[in-house]
């Protein structure tokens, strides 16, 4: 019998051992634009983000527009900075709001900022400072996720949408020194007449909110996509149109309630509804144009605000107050603290934002600067500003 020279042994198994996450350093300063009342982090989020071992600054009363107080905050576990110049010397800064030229003026080379964009009041040379800076910035507008959509943007979107039929119903009544008309009607009374311009996800959730009020319902776009898209998620036969002048003048006659919906990537908001057509609408008929943000798509529109929203033109009361959801802040901050707060763990787990912009494509989608190097080519454009590929800066780097 021949004995083997060798004994199964048994071996000791090798896992991988993932590195230590960095721990990093969050600050949200308190926001200070006009009528903006959201945050970027809820107290909820910021418990989960310091259990995870990461440290978060709160600046006092950031967040008392949507009713989040310094001692929820601080019971979470962040720190409340009492001093703007401590904030400002963290990683990773946060905010609801665009950031501001004081702002830029207290940033730290090398830092990160994630916070929106909004194309109407930038500057080329707030940009300019950010790039000397070698700072890295991640809009809101142009964040994606996995499944290729704008989480934030959609959020706000829906937001406002279900927002419009509440403020349109209000305004029909005679406190508001409207129609009187109630918005669902009743048995025997037809319902008020909406009119929706605008078949994106503000006029989709318009459209649902006056479908679920009892509202008779039509919706006017160019884009068939967006019609028939609304048609199927809506799952009832709605009236549809493309804008036809001469139809959509007609509609407004006889409407109660004209949405505008429309929304514009590159620019200005195109105006399809002129002064004449609105001078022919009924009188005590409401007007509510989301799209003021982009300039309205009424003639007749004028930016109003929270404190005072309504005007009256043609007898026609009109509602234009840019960023409804900020009149819905507790809402709108928990919404994007949703996004943004599984978007942090992940930075820490990937080893840092330049990992995570490596492996996230839909990060990638909303880095306008990074390291100081202009990355969107749209503001590159406009503002007559050096483009870099941000595909080419990380593949250098790789």
């Amino acid at each position: 019998m021949i004995t083997p020279s060798f004994a199964y042994v048994p071996m000791a198994e090798k896992l991988d051992v993932r590195e230590k996450h960095p721990r990093l350093f969050i600050s949200i300063p308190r926001e200070t634009s006009f009528q903006e009342n959201r945050i970027a982090l809820t107290p909820e989020a910021v418990s989960v983000l310091v259990s995870n071992g990461h440290r978060v600054m709160v600046e006092q009363k950031a967040g008392e527009g949507s009713h989040f107080y310094d001692t929820d905050y601080s019971e979470a576990g962040a720190e409340i900075a009492y001093d703007r110049k401590e904030l400002y010397k963290a990683d990773m800064i946060i905010k609801s709001a665009p950031v501001s030229d004081e702002e830029i003026d207290l940033l730290q080379p090398g830092q990160i900022v994630i916070s929106p964009i909004h194309l109407s009041v930038l500057k080329p040379a707030q940009l300019q400072r950010m790039m000397s800076k070698r700072i890295t910035a991640l809009s809101f507008e142009g964040l994606r996720d996995d499944a290729g959509t704008f989480p934030i943007v959609r959020s706000m979107s829906e937001i406002a949408g279900c927002a419009v039929m509440l403020i349109a119903g209000q305004y029909l009544g005679n406190a508001n020194k409207g129609k009187g008309v109630l918005l669902g009607g009743i048995s025997g009374v037809p319902p008020a007449k909406v009119i929706i311009i605008g078949a994106g996800v503000v006029g989709e959730f318009v459209a649902r909110t006056a479908q679920a009020l009892g509202a008779n319902v039509k919706v006017f776009d160019n884009n068939l996509y967006k019609l028939k898209r609304l048609q199927n998620n809506i799952g009832v036969r709605l009236y549809t149109s493309v804008i036809a002048p001469k139809v959509l003048a007609e509609q407004l006659k006889n409407a109660d309630i004209a949405v505008g919906a429309l929304s514009s990537q590159t620019g200005r908001t195109p105006v399809v509804v002129s002064e004449q057509m609105v001078s022919q609408m009924k009188a005590g008929s409401v007007i509510v144009d989301v799209s003021i943000d982009r300039g309205g798509c009424f003639e007749t529109s004028e930016v109003t605000s929270h404190e005072h929203p309504v005007f009256k033109k043609y007898d026609v009361i009109h509602y234009c107050v840019p960023n409804i959801p900020s009149g819905f802040s507790r809402t709108a901050s928990q919404a994007i603290s949703n996004v943004l707060m599984p978007l942090i763990l992940d930075t820490a787990l990937d080893g840092g934002f330049d990992n995570l912009i490596w492996r996230k494509q839909g990060v990638r989608h909303g880095i306008y600067l990074y390291k100081g190097a202009l990355t969107n080519f749209y503001l590159s454009q406009r503002f007559k500003l050096k483009y870099t590929d941000l595909e080419l800066l990380l593949a250098v780097k790789g």
